[in-house]
């Protein structure tokens, strides 16, 4: 097969800091929250947020959490992306070249996407790994791609990929790795623990404005007017996999973590749920992160340390954190077969 006839894959995750130091985390939630899509605010008052309230005091306790998850090859998010890599393109063969950037941070999207470029690909298909759609992650990934494929003189052919959040294939993937835990853990209730969202970016997503956070029952069903909403996605997954896992409604529960600032974020707060639970008399608990395919600070340090010390507190038995898809062989054949489909 000649080159041109090749296809690129570009895998797209959110990103990392360099190191656990706070000048690294520094510079990584400088560009972070100095986008658009994440701090959704006039310019001049993100800059206020970030430069006054966030930047002199958050880096330092971000670089300590970070410190306690970082391993010796470095931060876990990248090290089960670049695994997922080399697997994915393994699998493909030689008629794939694949690559990896972060949307923040490094590999960078206008590096990786000029490897691919100068590989003389025939397409290159885009991959964020983000299940569920929020424009702060998965929007503005695709955005920051097509603006560094734009400002090549010779524009590649690509097309992005968008959510997967119920998509058999990764609902398959989740349940072939979390069964296992289950069964051996044997919890007294399933927490299914998502990325959260402030408010207002929710309700941006809802094309009418007179659905999404309008009622309590917003999120049971996906129809036109929250078909992108990622809170309405999020319980879909939810109920998706509980199904397959075969939960009753009385044995799992749907909470959102990793909230920032003052702002209303979507709810329930996974660190308010704890004590609800322990309340109820659960006291083996287990947590799955279905927003993250690969672990991370909040998985590993927000829930597998934190949320764990906290349950602990609360007088639970044990927590266990369900590792996420990262590179295992499953999520691995899922993904190929999307590509290949693409092909």
């Amino acid at each position: 097969m000649s080159q041109s006839r090749r296809k690129g894959i570009l895998l797209l995750n959110l990103g990392t800091p360099a190191a656990p130091e706070p000048g690294a985390v520094r510079r990584y939630l400088a560009e972070f929250l100095s986008d658009p899509r994440v701090l959704d605010m006039p310019a001049l008052s993100r800059w206020l947020l970030l430069h006054a309230v966030i930047l002199p005091f958050r880096p330092r306790r971000s670089a300590q959490a970070y410190a306690k998850i970082w391993g010796p090859e470095g931060s876990p998010l990248l090290v089960h992306s670049r695994a997922l890599q080399e697997a994915l393109a393994k699998t493909l063969g030689g008629d794939f070249v694949v690559e990896l950037a972060m949307r923040y941070g490094k590999p960078s999207i206008p590096e990786a996407l000029a490897r691919l470029v100068a590989c003389d690909l025939s397409r290159i298909v885009v991959l964020p790994l983000f299940p569920q759609y929020a424009s702060s992650s998965g929007g503005s990934a695709a955005q920051a791609v097509m603006e560094a494929a734009s400002a090549m003189w010779n524009v590649p052919a690509l097309e992005v990929l968008g959510e997967f959040h119920d998509d058999l294939g990764f609902l398959d993937a989740w349940m072939a790795v979390a069964a296992p835990e289950l069964a051996s853990f044997a919890p007294d209730h399933v927490l299914f623990s998502y990325h959260g969202l402030p408010e207002r970016q929710v309700r941006k997503s809802d094309p009418g404005g007179r659905h999404c956070l309008v009622s309590d029952g917003c999120c049971e069903r996906l129809g036109p007017a929250n078909r992108r909403c990622y809170r309405a996605q999020c319980f879909a997954t939810t109920r998706a996999l509980a199904a397959g896992l075969t939960l009753r409604p009385s044995e799992h529960s749907t909470a959102f973590q990793s909230r920032l600032g003052r702002t209303p974020w979507i709810r329930p707060f996974t660190d308010e749920v704890l004590p609800e639970l322990a309340g109820r008399g659960v006291r083996r608990l287990a947590v799955l992160c279905p927003s993250f395919v690969a672990d991370c600070l909040e998985t590993l340090e927000e829930i597998g340390i934190r949320a764990a010390e906290q349950w602990q507190a609360l007088g639970g038995e044990a927590l266990r954190l369900v590792p996420s898809l990262n590179a295992e062989p499953v999520w691995v054949r899922t993904i190929a077969a999307w590509l290949r489909e693409r092909a």
